[in-house]
């Protein structure tokens, strides 16, 4: 008997993806581009286990087959799944094993189907490992970390016969009243984008494959209001907001996820100059695009017609649905001439290409038991994480690190003993012991004989303040008051929820949620109780260290306010408690760097450090520029840090090629762990307006008192590229400013003059 040509291991993958085409019908090929099902309604609590669903049988038989089963293992307040009746991970792999063998017993090709599932800041499913927010990742500046426990989430993910991992990576906060922004690495392009190399790469050595969240430009919505307008020019889009999608896709990205927002009128999933011309055609990407949660369905309002809607997004290059009912009628869109066949078969093509790429139709089960040994522990490299985290904003008095020997330690705040407001939006139910609180962390930490008291002192949300009294009456009476402050992204049974997920909040929908997807906010500013709180401990006169456990950067209160130091350690997962106390004791220098810009107030937003450098003043009621900058952090040392050397003040245009070096001293009584960062301020020349500065490089140093160090920067034309008048990056003519330091505004230049040509060099 003859094996087709497709079941050939043997063959080269487009001649398998042929083969397999043309053995397919219409509705075959429809299934394959098709991804309905909530993967929770797939399957069912027995007495003894879980079994398929009439559902799902019914959805593999109405296309004799099915693309990919989104979150089969997802488990949240939304999907309603907890321990009681979903699946832990041995389950889990036992039951993607009897999806698998059903849609191929059960078809007429075999066609092994994709399982697709949440991996934002871990496996969204019960006892998998969550990592801290990627918030939290961009201020640890630290890829290789990175990549190490994406690695370790991505083989959980694998293990349990997953195949892709959605990701959010190319989103940036340029406005923080955006509830996702929590998601984002950074309000930088540059931070961003290496950071999204080391997803990819992480998740690329487990045998995972990963699709990049939102393409693109879903960070720039007006006013921070989610799936909102965007007001991007082509310029804005390319400079700053395509940054992390081009080294994603060049790092070996399986596949995008084409955002809810529109670029000039047109929603992404429909617009093909982002899908085909840019994405395809400029940058040669081979992988798959997905839409976003029922996003195919909003275009009806554009075509008045679910059949020409789906067919407008697979005209703009769209692969894959999600919860759509438009794309199964693509069949129909290809009958009355909507769309053709060789656009739906392009698409197809793409979905099985990665099929035959993932080894699916050769092994398509995953192992029979459930296993990572031997893997490096994502738990423990996700504590790493959060250690590296911690960002320290302001410190006076010198009350940190703490004494291990203070007779009293009053902890107080909402986010002092909750688990949950330290893990951030897209978690799955936690099991009970299984985290460390801020309060947890710093009773294992203090030493025998130092009493740790305890009182929230308000809610997270609302204007109550009868529990101010007692917290203040606990701080008076202590040597030290640790205040635990921030936000939520915990969301509960009785959250409301849209049809994609997204948490409805507002009006008559009170929440107890401060951030998240669907949770945006008009002010800044710490919930009022809060606010209360935080004066009415400072005004006892005992020295208060607030930590701040957050989603996005609130605007604080100015410097003046009575507090002895300030921590943001943003939302920082399950063992973060433990993490945080390390660095209020000194166990760890506090070596977390903002990656984003906090504000004085929502009013003066926005404050993104990379701005067009129009020379503005300020406004006449307040400054412009933020309390802290991108690039702050503080250590519990001095440092100094030289000039800026240049091996060469003038290069060609055509071969730009250089080192910058720059000295860090050492001058304190303590180790200094160091983010030295590079930028490049455009003084002169090139075709557009110049950018404030822009991060460029950063290299992290370990620095013993007393000692120095440099950091090395090799300048090439990736560091002095820009885009120019075509779009395209290429390094212009002009005179630069090459400026280093340890933050965005505390930075010293030196100045490189670029020629037409490296003749001109020297």
């Amino acid at each position: 008997m003859t094996v087709p040509r497709y079941r050939d291991p043997a063959a080269p993958v487009p001649e398998r993806v042929r083969d397999l085409l043309d053995r397919m019908t219409l509705a075959e090929k429809v299934g394959q581009v098709n991804q309905r099902m909530y993967g929770w309604e797939a399957y069912e609590r027995t007495g003894d286990g879980h079994r398929l669903t009439d559902a799902f049988r019914a959805e593999v038989a109405a296309f004799d087959g099915m693309g990919a089963l989104y979150g089969l293992q997802r488990a949240d307040a939304w999907s309603g799944v907890g321990f009681a009746d979903g699946l832990d991970a041995r389950d889990g792999a036992r039951t993607a094993a009897e999806v698998q063998r059903h849609v191929l017993d059960n078809t007429r090709l075999g066609i092994p189907v994709l399982l697709v599932e949440e991996m934002p800041h871990g496996h969204q499913a019960l006892d998998g490992t969550v990592l801290p927010v990627n918030l939290a990742v961009g201020a640890t500046w630290d890829p290789g970390l990175y990549a190490d426990a994406v690695a370790g989430v991505a083989a959980e993910l694998r293990a349990r016969g997953a195949h892709i991992a959605l990701v959010s990576a190319l989103d940036l906060v340029r406005d923080p009243r955006w509830g996702r922004s929590e998601e984002c690495f950074a309000e930088d392009p540059y931070l961003a984008a290496r950071l999204t190399e080391a997803l990819v790469e992480g998740a690329r050595r487990a045998g995972v494959a990963v699709v990049l969240k939102h393409f693109a430009g879903q960070g720039a919505t007006i006013g921070g209001r989610n799936s909102a307008a965007t007001e991007l020019g082509p310029r804005e889009l390319h400079e700053v907001h395509l940054a992390a999608a081009r080294a994603g896709v060049a790092a070996g990205a399986a596949g995008v996820m084409a955002a809810y927002n529109e670029f000039d009128g047109l929603p992404c999933v429909a617009n093909r100059y982002l899908l085909t011309g840019l994405l395809r055609e400029e940058w040669g990407f081979e992988g798959v695009v997905m839409a976003d949660g029922t996003a195919v369905d909003r275009l009806v309002r554009l075509t008045g017609d679910p059949v020409s809607a789906g067919a407008l997004a697979l005209e703009a290059g769209c692969d894959l649905s999600l919860w759509d009912d438009c794309f199964t009628r693509l069949g129909e869109a290809v009958e009355r001439g909507l769309v053709s066949e060789s656009a739906l078969d392009a698409a197809v093509a793409r979905v099985l290409t990665l099929k035959f790429r993932l080894g699916l139709f050769e092994q398509p089960l995953p192992p029979a038991e459930f296993g990572t040994a031997g893997l490096p522990d994502p738990g423990e490299l996700g504590e790493r994480l959060a250690r590296a985290s911690v960002t320290l904003l302001s410190h006076e008095g010198g009350v940190l690190p703490l004494s291990r020997t203070v007779r009293r330690i009053a902890v107080l705040g909402p986010g002092a003993d909750s688990l949950a407001q330290q893990l951030g939006d897209y978690t799955a139910p936690q099991r009970p012991g299984g985290g460390i609180t801020v309060l947890e962390g710093i009773r294992a930490a203090v030493a025998p004989g130092t009493e740790v008291v305890h009182g929230r002192g308000c809610e997270l949300v609302g204007d109550d303040v009868s529990d101010v009294p007692a917290a203040v009456a606990l701080a008076a009476g202590s040597d030290v008051a640790v205040l635990v402050l921030g936000g939520s992204s915990a969301r509960s049974s009785d959250t409301a929820f849209d049809a994609n997920g997204a948490a409805v909040t507002g009006g008559a929908t009170p929440s107890d949620m401060t951030c998240g997807e669907g949770v945006d906010l008009a002010d800044l500013t710490l919930p009022a109780a809060q606010r209360v709180l935080l004066a009415a401990v400072s005004a006892t006169g005992t020295p208060v260290v607030v930590v701040l456990v957050q989603g996005r950067p609130h605007a604080l209160p100015e410097p003046a306010a009575p507090a002895a130091a300030v921590l943001s350690a943003w939302y920082p997962g399950p063992r973060g408690g433990r993490a945080v106390a390390e660095v209020l004791f000194g166990d760890a220098e506090p070596r977390g760097r903002l990656p984003v810009c906090v504000p004085r107030s929502a009013a003066q937003l926005p404050v993104y450090y990379n701005g067009k450098d129009h020379r503005y003043r300020g406004y006449a009621d307040q400054s412009a520029r933020p309390l802290y900058a991108f690039g702050h952090g503080l250590s519990y040392t001095s440092v100094t840090y030289g000039a800026p050397r240049l091996s060469r003040s003038r290069v060609g245009a055509d071969a730009p090629h250089l080192t910058c070096r720059v000295t860090v001293r050492n001058t304190g009584a303590r180790s200094a762990e160091e983010t030295v960062q590079l930028y490049v301020r455009r003084l002169s020349g090139g075709t557009s307006w110049p950018r404030v500065r822009e991060l460029r490089g950063f290299v992290r140093l370990r620095v013993a008192p007393g000692d120095e160090a440099d950091a090395v920067f090799e300048v090439g034309p990736d560091t002095l590229a820009s885009v120019g008048r075509d779009l395209r990056l290429a390094v212009e003519a002009g005179v630069v400013e090459l400026e280093t330091g340890p933050a965005s505004d505390r930075t010293r230049g030196a100045r490189l003059e670029i020629t037409d040509s490296e003749s001109n060099g020297t």
